[in-house]
């Protein structure tokens, strides 16, 4: 698998229950790669950018631009891009390259920010939220998207929304941008998603799956390579 911009490792982490796998987290920011590995134990994993005969767990992370991939073609028999497309300004190429390491038969899921929680977000906080160093360069339309991905061959199976409950903080961040660091409000939110996402409560589980698909922040698309 190819976690392709993955940070500091969220989905890495994910695996802690798989029992055999082989994953790259693949991200242009080295010092997230470096909490990444930080934050993997290392005596649950073999480390290697190559996997050996025996090993059942394992994991690389390397530094690498999503427009020119250091990889074979056909590597991966699935790849994640999680929230990075909304960031690249040549956002085709990354689906070039995308296309090109999957295997025939692979899986790619990729989600980016729900257009209109996304506009909000850019109403509230124009010279903030949507010109901050790194941000997001582009509301993507979820159709839009599926089509420039199906043109490459890969078929449509499944879309999804998520993070029902995250909207709501994102929209206090942008209207009080100037000042949301010091904002008790904003503060006591990030603790609360933060204690969500670690101890994943039953009712805050309900409340996400009932939000969702009516103010998800991100949608969530899942195609097949067929060739």
């Amino acid at each position: 698998m190819l976690d392709l911009g993955c940070g500091q490792g969220r989905h890495l982490h994910a695996l802690n229950d798989t029992k055999t796998f082989y994953a790259i987290g693949a991200d242009l920011n080295f010092e997230d790669l470096q909490a990444a590995r930080h934050g993997i134990d290392i005596h649950q994993y073999t480390e290697s950018i190559t996997p050996g005969p025996h090993a059942r767990r394992c994991y690389g992370l390397v530094a690498a631009n999503a427009l020119a991939l250091p990889f074979a073609d056909a590597s991966f028999d699935a790849v994640i891009c999680s929230e990075v497309l909304e960031h690249i300004p040549d956002y085709q190429s990354a689906l070039d390259e995308i296309f090109r390491v999957l295997k025939p038969g692979g899986t790619l899921a990729v989600s980016v920010p729900r257009a209109w929680p996304e506009w909000i977000c850019w109403k509230l906080s124009p010279n903030g939220y949507a010109n901050s160093p790194g941000g997001h360069i582009r509301i993507f339309r979820a159709s839009v998207l599926r089509k420039d991905i199906e043109r490459r061959g890969l078929r449509f199976q499944r879309r999804h929304w998520a993070h029902g409950l995250h909207s709501p903080y994102w929209w206090l961040q942008c209207l009080l941008w100037d000042r949301k660091e010091n904002s008790r409000a904003v503060s006591l939110y990030k603790r609360f998603l933060e204690w969500d996402i670690l101890e994943q409560p039953l009712l805050t589980r309900i409340l996400e799956r009932l939000m969702s698909p009516l103010m998800g922040k991100s949608v969530v698309m899942y195609f097949g390579r067929t060739s």
